[in-house]
């Protein structure tokens, strides 16, 4: 069974055919970075507009690296939410007028479904397991049950760690996209020149805040307070900004990752996300042998076709369709903390 999956959800126009949602036949990723860089983070005006300009040929694109016309195609998929509202309907009024076209079965796709399962299309992963979704607009740890059931037990209070590196780019002028920036610039510094703080979010013994992480403060300790936590003996260069805040991102999500790991027994991880590309992330991770750590494809990190193509193929196994009425939606509520979901593991 073949399916088009199509994500327009922010910056990049995407499209890709994949087969029983795992043989990736074709993924095209078109990016607007250049279009972004000189206002050094998403226009959202200008993100749409590329979209409606480029959907079409990325399509034809797509279609004929995989040598298969649209009579091939069994299925078509396309991100509802979250996202950019305008990036969003691009995307997803193209798929479904394509399915409209064809007599094709239609599949509205969760952004974050897909790039919770982007590790799946390339490994063999049992369910259930804990994942951490890490992007521009989300930080999430969650007990994942299946494709599409996400216990959330902790999320960011206020700003996503994906936001945190961009920012901090930003501000220091060091270029955009600010994570991959900082992730290079990061590799001549010292992570031990600068003592930034971690935020301490647990209120007394029903640990309500258990596995949530806030990247608020220290945003501003490392762009406004810099010199208070720079250690004797150091020099305030951009590289040891860069080690020094990208560490302490990291290690703010793994401390509350290993929590969960522990609470639950459950000792397999899965990333996903734009900032599961982090090679620090990575790295951290990787040092605990105790846990299977799993990663998609750096090329599988960032927003892409394929993943949306492969939740959608799930769905429609299991019979799901999606009206062709379905709309977007910029924000849900799916991925709130339930502290329900804390009950279960006897915190709360």
């Amino acid at each position: 069974m073949k399916i088009l999956g199509i994500e327009s959800s922010c910056d990049e126009t995407a499209c890709a055919i994949v087969e029983d949602g795992k043989n990736i036949i074709s993924n095209v990723v078109a990016t607007q970075i250049p279009f972004h860089q000189v206002y050094k983070g998403v226009v959202p005006e200008i993100a749409s507009r590329k979209h409606a300009e480029w959907i079409l040929p990325v399509v034809r694109q797509a279609l004929r690296e995989a040598e298969l016309s649209l009579g091939d195609i069994d299925a078509i998929a396309a991100t509802n939410r979250p996202g950019l509202m305008g990036s969003l309907l691009v995307g997803l009024t193209f798929g479904k007028t394509l399915a409209w076209a064809t007599g094709k079965p239609f599949l509205a796709v969760n952004h974050m479904l897909g790039h919770m399962y982007a590790a799946h299309l390339v490994n063999d992963i049992q369910y259930p397991y804990i994942g951490l979704l890490v992007s521009g607009g989300h930080s999430i740890i969650a007990k994942v049950n299946s494709f599409d059931d996400l216990e959330v037990l902790g999320t960011t209070i206020d700003d996503s760690v994906g936001e945190a590196f961009d920012k901090v780019s930003k501000f220091y002028g060091l270029g955009y996209p600010g994570g991959a920036v900082i992730d290079r610039i990061a590799k001549d510094g010292d992570p031990k020149s600068f003592s930034f703080p971690i935020a301490k979010l647990d209120k007394g013994d029903d640990g309500e805040h258990r596995y949530d992480v806030s990247f608020s403060g220290l945003k501003t300790a490392v762009i406004h307070q810099a010199d208070m936590f720079l250690k004797k003996g150091y020099e305030k260069t951009d590289a040891n900004i860069c080690a020094a805040f990208q560490e302490t991102a990291c290690r703010t999500l793994i401390t509350r990752l290993f929590r969960a790991v522990e609470d639950t027994g459950i000792r397999t991880v899965v990333a996903g996300g734009g900032v599961a590309a982090n090679s620090r992330l990575r790295a951290l991770l990787a040092e605990r042998t105790d846990i299977n750590c799993i990663f998609p494809p750096l090329k599988l990190c960032g927003d892409n076709g394929a993943m949306i193509a492969g939740v959608a193929y799930q769905f429609l196994k299991r019979g799901d369709r999606s009206p062709l009425d379905t709309t977007a939606c910029a924000r849900i509520p799916q991925f709130k903390r339930g502290l329900a979901n804390l009950e279960h593991f006897g915190r709360r």
